[in-house]
């Protein structure tokens, strides 16, 4: 899925995927550098990070484009509401996430209950998923891309 960011949400402009790896420092505002060809188009448009804590090694922070925030919301809604795991999916991520904007330099400012969590000091670790990106510690995400590694010749075999 390709995703377009604009102040009205989709356009016709070029799609943004969120693929490689970077790294890059954070400041003393915990302040982190998005990628140039991962920010959206408008100056208008917020990542929503949540804390996601489905790792082993701890959670990181999961960065959604509003498309994502959008599509998970829905994917939530369609839940059975006997479901039990839907208020507490409901609760979990809106306890656990916050709108940000990117600054003037395309820097998003981490909040530091979620920075600790994540384990995110001094240097972060930016993974682009292609629809959506992670921020994680770099101790962490070593762990998890050893594990990655490990695992990637099965995934892989499941698109032939």
């Amino acid at each position: 899925m390709c995703i377009k960011h604009t102040m009205a949400g989709v356009s016709d402009s070029m799609p943004v995927y969120y693929n490689s790896l970077y790294t890059h420092g954070v400041d003393g505002k915990r302040r982190v550098q998005v990628p140039a060809k991962w920010r959206p188009e408008s100056p208008d448009v917020e990542f929503t990070l949540i804390v996601w804590p489905k790792s082993p090694h701890g959670p990181c922070l999961r960065a959604l484009p509003p498309e994502q925030m959008s599509k998970l919301m829905e994917d939530i809604n369609t839940m059975s509401n006997d479901d039990p795991n839907k208020v507490v999916l409901k609760r979990f991520i809106g306890s656990e996430s916050v709108q940000v904007a990117l600054d003037k330099a395309g820097r998003i400012c981490l909040p530091e209950a979620m920075a600790k969590l994540a384990g995110i000091k001094k240097e972060a670790v930016l993974v682009g998923l292609l629809d959506r990106f992670e921020i994680w510690s770099p101790g962490r995400y070593a762990e998890v891309r050893s594990e990655d590694q490990v695992m990637a010749g099965a995934a892989f075999s499941l698109m032939e």
